[in-house]
């Protein structure tokens, strides 16, 4: 149990502390962006195929997978401000790009000079660039087909819903868990 408001214990001042509600809320909206590729509470369990069925599987864009991930999803404090806002997956120039989830291509073209793809799912959108797209807007896709040639070493792919960025890693199943200092 909880110490009351303002009681000491061996942790410190309690969760209910002014200087603890910015870790809460951080700790409640990490667990609720957990939960948003789980089905809505209300909705009937899939078939039993579902699971298996190509609408409802992920993977790598690059395959078999990336060589490494050179550089970790960052996203900033805010909307603003510096980070890193997917994952920077190694590969190689000409490299094939897949589509690490089913959907419709919502773009395809370039992006200040840069080639870019983003296929959307659901309230989910995969983004992957810079590529040479061999898809084009409007394209329905299945996990794992072409959708471009990666243009250098480095293929950066994106998830986000709306606009709030999120770890790809996710769709697979493999993000991280990151822990906040208490000040």
């Amino acid at each position: 149990m909880w110490p009351s408001t303002g009681a000491k214990s061996a942790l410190g001042p309690s969760p209910g502390a002014p200087q603890h509600r910015g870790v809460i809320r951080a700790l409640v909206g990490f667990a609720a962006s957990l939960s948003l590729l789980a089905p809505a509470p209300s909705a009937p369990p899939p078939p039993a195929r579902a699971a298996s069925s190509p609408l409802t599987a992920y993977g790598w864009p690059l395959l078999p997978g990336p060589d490494r991930i050179v550089r970790d999803f960052d996203p900033p404090a805010q909307p603003w401000l510096a980070g890193n806002r997917g994952l920077d997956l190694a590969g190689r120039g000409g490299e094939a790009v897949h589509a690490a989830n089913s959907g419709i291509v919502t773009f395809a073209g370039p992006v200040g000079g840069v080639g870019a793809v983003a296929v959307t799912f659901g309230a989910l959108r995969t983004t992957y660039e810079p590529l040479t797209p061999t898809v084009r807007r409007g394209q329905q896709v299945r996990v794992g087909q072409l959708i471009g040639r990666l243009d250098t070493s480095v293929l950066h792919w994106g998830l986000l819903r709306g606009t709030d960025y999120l770890d790809p890693l996710a769709l697979l199943g493999l993000e991280r868990v990151r822990l906040l200092p208490l000040a």
